[in-house]
């Protein structure tokens, strides 16, 4: 059981004596609809990072000429994996309208990150020497 949910089972345990049975339901029905939530939450993440992987290949294949072609999806795969919700939200935009400055823009800042420069070093390696 995770921190969250021991913490939740004190606490359901400690208002069970205080707290009449109708309001134990109400808690419980919330607890078990925002765990719901959630998951609906993070299916929809994982759908926007899926869609927005085409532009952001399209966008390393025709915007930065230097990415070799055999490394594009490793680097799409690192953008995508560190990418935040509002940068998703640019790039599953640009699936709409088409790759623009903002879209560039986005896969720069992206890139600049140590996290994805960790990401490419990890996921390149073994494709050439240039990158680790």
């Amino acid at each position: 059981m995770s921190v969250a949910g021991y913490s939740f089972a004190i606490l359901i345990c400690s208002l069970r004596k205080s707290v009449p049975r109708h309001a134990m339901f109400g808690l419980a029905l919330l607890a078990v609809g925002l765990s719901a939530c959630t998951e609906a939450s993070q299916r929809v993440d994982t759908i926007a990072r899926e869609g927005a992987k085409g532009v952001v290949t399209e966008t390393i294949a025709t915007r930065f000429p230097q990415v070799p072609k055999q490394l594009i999806t490793p680097f799409t795969d690192c953008i995508i994996d560190n990418s935040d919700a509002n940068e998703i939200r640019v790039f599953a935009k640009s699936a709409v309208i088409g790759v623009d400055d903002t879209t560039v823009a986005t896969v720069r800042t992206v890139l600049s990150r140590p996290e994805t420069v960790r990401c490419l070093s990890q996921n390149s390696l073994g494709m050439t020497g240039t990158l680790g």
